[in-house]
């Protein structure tokens, strides 16, 4: 019973019917949100929140430039160091794929016949690790291909990709793409590091014999671009990695470093 504002000992007519309640804004509001969505619904939104919150990667043309023309040099000095004797200089392979390195084993003479001849082991060492980075380098370029989505307005670290179309990849395969890439660029500077410090540890055995010239342009320029590279493809997918876990941590972005 419902009492009014009139005279105490009066009973207001209106309690016989109840009392009628108009909604508010407020609670038609609840009422909608509290309705289920259909699966549709749900999908689409699901796919928005991902498209906006996980984490991507994009190729650097850079890295993708020296991928494309390193990759090809890397197995054919492999197939020269694996293919020992034949493909050196008097073997049955040698000519004409191998030629050029009739000229480098005199320059350099872990691909000439002295450290063939004294089985060191450094040069067979060097080529099986060439052969595993390439293999994983192949993986990295396949999961751009397979996995990225063409999209107009992205870009990577470094310049815009533009060789894959502009391939930006998205969640899972992100993740793997960037570890992958960062993984192997460490293993390719690590080992071209560790060639040049041989030379200098072992009072530059190997290539001591030459002029500052050749030297020069047959084997620090060559050989200088494989730190040069894989030092900026290292700092590239470190940089992304390290934004990656500032996000899993709710950090603000920043720059890398």
């Amino acid at each position: 019973m419902v009492s009014t504002r009139s005279h105490p000992g009066k009973v207001s007519d209106s309690t016989d019917t109840p009392a009628k309640t108009t909604p508010n804004k407020r609670q038609t509001r609840s009422k909608d949100s509290s309705e289920p969505s259909s699966p549709t619904t749900a999908l689409a939104t699901r796919s928005r929140a991902r498209s906006v919150s996980a984490w991507s990667h994009t190729p650097s043309t850079l890295t993708l430039v020296w991928l494309i023309v390193s990759l090809p040099l890397v197995i054919w000095d492999t197939g020269y160091v694996l293919l020992r004797p034949w493909s050196m200089p008097g073997g049955k392979l040698h000519a004409p794929i191998w030629s050029p390195y009739k000229l480098y084993g005199t320059v350099d003479y872990v691909y000439g016949f002295p450290a063939y001849e004294a089985k060191d082991g450094f040069t067979g060492a060097q080529g099986t690790v060439n052969a595993l980075e390439t293999l994983l380098y192949m993986v990295y370029l396949g999961i751009a291909y397979y996995y990225g989505n063409q999209e107009s307005g992205v870009s990577g670290r470094g310049a815009p990709a533009t060789l894959l179309g502009r391939r930006k990849i998205v969640g899972r395969e992100a993740s793997l793409a960037v570890l992958i890439g960062f993984a192997t660029s460490i293993m390719t500077l690590s080992k071209t590091l560790l060639y040049w410090l041989n030379e200098y540890h072992s009072g530059f055995a190997h290539i001591g014999h030459n002029d500052f010239v050749s030297l020069l342009f047959l084997w620090i320029i060559p050989n200088g671009a494989w730190i040069l590279f894989p030092t900026y493809m290292t700092y590239v997918f470190g940089s992304e990695i390290f934004q990656g876990l500032e996000m899993a941590a709710g950090l603000p972005p920043k720059k890398f470093l």
